[in-house]
Formats: C-alpha cells, structure tokens, sequence
C-alpha cells in the first residue's frame, strides 16, 4: 500500500492538569507536519502563564527536524488555553493558525460577553477551513470534517485512516462530550458521531482528552469499538435516546474550570488580553451572575 495511508503519529505528552491531548502529525518522508490543539499551562489561583507544555512539542520538534506548516485548532476549547499564538511565534516562517470557518459564530457571541472588539477578532484567525477542504502534509492528504454539536465550529482532522475528532466523542466507556455550549446542539452532536461511526471499522479515532476511572490514560480508539462499546452511541442507539441522555446530564454539569480564561484566549487565536496601560498586566474579565444588586 501506499504510504498516505500511514501518517506517522506522534504524540505530546497529556497536558496533566486537564488530561487534554494535544497531537503533532507527520510525514515521515518529507518531514512536514502540523500541530493540533497546543496547549498553554495556565494557573488561576496564581495567575500564573507557564509554555512548558508547548515548549516540550517544540523541543520534540526541533529534535527530529520537523518543518511544521499548519496550526490547527479543532474548536475554541472551553477547557484550555491554546498555545497557537506563541507556537507560531516560536518556529521559523510565518505558519498559519486554522480553525472551521463557523468560528465566526462562536467569535459573534462571547466577544460581547468579554468585551472584545470585532476587528480583534476577525483578524484573529489565518485560514478559515470549510467542510470537506483537503489540504497537504507533504504527500498525505487532510481532510476537513465538520462535527458540530459540541460547538458549532468543530471540525475534526482525517489523515490516511486516522481521524483527529477533538471533542466530540471520547474514549469509548466515556462515551461523548457536552452540547450545552453557546451554539451545541445534542441533534448535531448526535449526527456527527454518526459520521465518525460509518468509517471503516480499522480507522483509529484519536480523542482530545480521556478521563480515566481506573485504567491507564489513552488516547486512540478504532472505529469498530466505538461503535461496539461507545457508552452513549454504540450501534442501535436512536437520535431521541441520545439527545434525551445528552441533554439530561449536560443540566447537572458543572462549567469548566478554566471556561472564561480559555474562551478569552482561544476565539482570538491564542492572543492574550491587551495589557492594562497602568500596571502593564493583562487581565482575564470574568461575567458575574445573579440577581444580586450591592
């Protein structure tokens, strides 16, 4: 067989705090590559902004030689911080940031709720993927899969016969993620696992984060035992018994820890907040909420 259908995949280490994954791809004949969901450390009891994760994927690439040419985003993460503007600005050339192209519609709503100017944020972004683009890594051949329901940006990454499906479905006793986002929707997420579900039963699924209850932390599943054990979507569930499920546990969900900080970051491309004219800092705005009046 040709060697498309075998990217070489190589992955960072877990971002430990979120158990997130961020992935680097390869191909091994001509050493290009892209990065998928970097990772910045963040601490919001200190306040604190640490490149560690990020330098760790830089090192690596460094090391092997790789010529990276595209940042890819899957979505605006609510959990993380991207580090795609300091990995841009970190390696040789000027590498475009990328993201699905509904991320305008992510940008349209909480850029009102942080207080971020428009022309910030359409000029965050360096190439804007529609559904079913294919671009290049080298000689392996990328295919763009819009998966909303999660968000309505999501967009998973299929290389060869692996799928990089971020968000939006996770390790198969963990089942699927949230749709109680601005713009989720349970019917769409639904309909997205379906897509991934109808590929070859060989395909490898590689998830971004897994959260594990008494097995070691991993990060690729295939098709076939998704489809066979996936605890919310396995073959024979319905659309209605889904979305029943999803929207039912999505109520007693917490917000994610980091869901202000990441949203602020992560729908500008990975730019911090301007810093403050009088102290130099850049400050995270966090909206408060209640019928509180003092």
């Amino acid at each position: 067989m040709g060697h498309q259908d075998y990217p070489s995949l190589t992955l960072s280490s877990s971002h430990r705090q979120i158990l997130g994954r961020q992935y680097l791809v390869t191909d091994p004949y001509t050493k290009d590559a892209v990065l998928i969901d970097t990772v910045l450390d963040y601490d919001p009891a200190s306040g604190t902004l640490s490149t560690a994760t990020a330098d760790g994927i830089l090192a690596f690439v460094r090391h092997h030689g790789f010529h990276v040419t595209k940042i890819l985003e899957t979505h605006a993460h609510a959990d993380h911080l991207t580090a795609s503007q300091y990995i841009k600005h970190h390696l040789p050339g000027d590498i475009p940031i990328c993201i699905g192209e509904r991320i305008a519609q992510v940008q349209k709503h909480f850029g009102p709720v942080y207080g971020l100017a428009p022309q910030n944020l359409s000029m965050s972004f360096d190439v804007f993927l529609k559904d079913d683009d294919v671009f290049m890594i080298g000689s392996l051949p990328v295919q763009v899969l819009h998966l909303p329901g999660h968000t309505p940006d999501h967009v998973g990454y299929l290389v060869g016969k692996s799928v990089f499906t971020g968000d939006s479905i996770f390790m198969p006793d963990l089942g699927s993620a949230r749709a109680d986002f601005p713009g989720g929707d349970a019917r769409a997420l639904y309909r997205s696992l379906q897509k991934l579900l109808s590929l070859p039963d060989d395909y490898e699924i590689f998830v971004g984060h897994d959260y594990p209850n008494g097995r070691d932390k991993n990060c690729a599943t295939t098709v076939v035992e998704q489809r066979e054990h996936n605890k919310h979507v396995k073959s024979g569930t319905t659309e209605r018994d889904f979305v029943d499920f999803r929207t039912t546990r999505d109520k007693v969900l917490k917000a994610p820890r980091l869901i202000h900080p990441s949203l602020q970051v992560n729908v500008r491309a990975g730019r911090l907040p301007p810093p403050d004219p009088t102290t130099g800092l850049s400050y995270f705005r966090t909206p408060l909420y209640g019928a509180l009046n003092i």
